[in-house]
């Protein structure tokens, strides 16, 4: 062969291989001292916290402050290990303290809305948090978390009457959630601004679980912008206060995957991860890293893993999403009925974008266009619904709407992900 031709294609091959990733931003040294495999010092402090209280009740069973600490104990357990069945026990430990206080103090009944939320069972929390709003006890506090569920059950309107009741630009709870609706606005540079102003409350405030909060959701606004550096950086700051936060390893395997397209870190990561925190949706990370590596057989073992691991009743309606997703793309109408569900109990644009999803997946094209004019296009900016939007308009012929969203998807890469973004270059 002719050495110049030779060369020429030794270059095409060598930036075509190239092309598909970007220059690294993370490195090994900045987190492999939080991928540990021995239990959690978090885990360990909240177990002996779990002991100690239970010890206490048992002397003085009508202590009903004790259940509190219990509950307390059985959150933070669930958080570190991710296990869903101490969610449960908190919420059995809140029931029983309601009851005997006769659902009759405000801070008690905001406990229970809480874990009625990490739930996802938005419709109790929001019975819980109006009989809290009665009561009238720390009615700030009960206003700001009725924003929250408002917020995830669709009613718009009625959450920025709340937001505007508890204004205040000098408070950290205002102000994460003024960035959460300018989100949900399609805003995102308003988001971050407000977000970066709640951070620096936090860090003036020095307290550490602030912080942390802060510090992980400013990482996935800056994802969401195309600032992955910032990002990187916001998480290994969580870390760094918290060595154990879950959140942030996931969030720096995204980077690892999305952005570097390093499926081999991303695996280690996460492989570390899953020793000491056990939660279903990092069986689909993993799913997806084996579709991306075309390894069918590892991508359906996770998948029946996730399946098997849901199966548990504890879960509820926790995973409606994720497995609706899954189903629609095998084309099982049970896609649909999930997604039925999640209309039902989160009638938001999100859940709509899901029944629709579903739809198209199996076929029906004509109802999934009728859903996503109806309840979706202007009603949210995510990504993923952009992308349904997209698709759903090439199916029935609106090529010019479509083109419009592929422009907007294509900038969103990172956030999609490599297989979707490879379906959107073909759109």
């Amino acid at each position: 062969m002719n050495t110049k031709l030779y060369m020429l294609l030794l270059v095409i091959i060598i930036v075509t291989s190239c092309s598909d990733k970007n220059q690294a931003i993370t490195n090994p040294e900045d987190y492999n001292k939080y991928l540990v495999k021995q239990p959690s010092n978090e885990t360990l402090e909240a177990t002996a916290d779990y002991n100690f209280w239970n010890k206490k009740i048992e002397a003085a069973p009508n202590q009903l402050s004790y259940l509190s600490q219990i509950a307390s104990a059985e959150t933070r357990l669930f958080k570190s290990t991710g296990y869903i069945k101490y969610l449960k026990h908190a919420e059995k430990s809140l029931l029983t303290l309601n009851t005997r206080t006769h659902y009759n103090w405000a801070g008690h009944l905001r406990s229970l809305a809480r874990n009625y939320i990490s739930q996802h069972k938005f419709k109790e929390a929001l019975e819980m948090l109006k009989k809290a709003e009665a009561n009238g006890q720390n009615l700030d506090g009960t206003k700001k978390m009725l924003f929250d569920v408002h917020m995830e059950l669709g009613n718009f309107t009625v959450a920025k009457n709340y937001l505007e009741q508890t204004k205040d630009l000098n408070d950290f709870g205002y102000l994460i959630r003024l960035s959460k609706w300018s989100d949900y606005q399609g805003d995102l540079d308003a988001a971050i601004k407000y977000l970066e102003k709640a951070t620096a409350k936090a860090e003036s405030s020095k307290l550490d679980h602030l912080m942390e909060w802060s510090y992980t959701n400013l990482a996935d606004f800056y994802g969401h912008d195309g600032q992955i550096e910032e990002s990187y950086k916001h998480y290994l700051k969580a870390l760094a206060l918290n060595p154990d936060d879950a959140y942030a390893k996931k969030g720096i395997a995204w980077i690892v995957y999305s952005y570097e397209k390093n499926t081999t870190e991303a695996n280690r990561i996460l492989d570390a991860l899953t020793q000491l925190h056990h939660a279903p949706d990092y069986l689909l990370f993993k799913a997806e890293i084996a579709e991306y590596e075309n390894n069918d057989t590892a991508k359906n073992k996770y998948l029946n893993t996730y399946f098997e691991a849901i199966k548990d009743t504890s879960y509820g309606n926790m995973y409606n999403v994720y497995s609706s997703k899954i189903l629609a793309d095998s084309k099982n109408k049970k896609a649909i009925a999930l997604a039925k569900i999640e209309v039902q109990n989160r009638p938001t644009p999100l859940s709509y974008d899901l029944l629709a999803w579903s739809y198209f997946s199996n076929g029906n094209i004509t109802e999934a266009l009728n859903i996503v004019e109806k309840h979706v296009v202007g009603q949210t900016f995510e990504p993923e619904a952009q992308y349904h939007i997209a698709q759903i308009y090439k199916a029935n012929g609106k090529l010019k709407e479509m083109a419009l969203i592929k422009k907007e998807l294509q900038e969103s890469s990172y956030e999609l992900g490599p297989l979707t973004s490879k379906i959107v270059n073909k759109l």
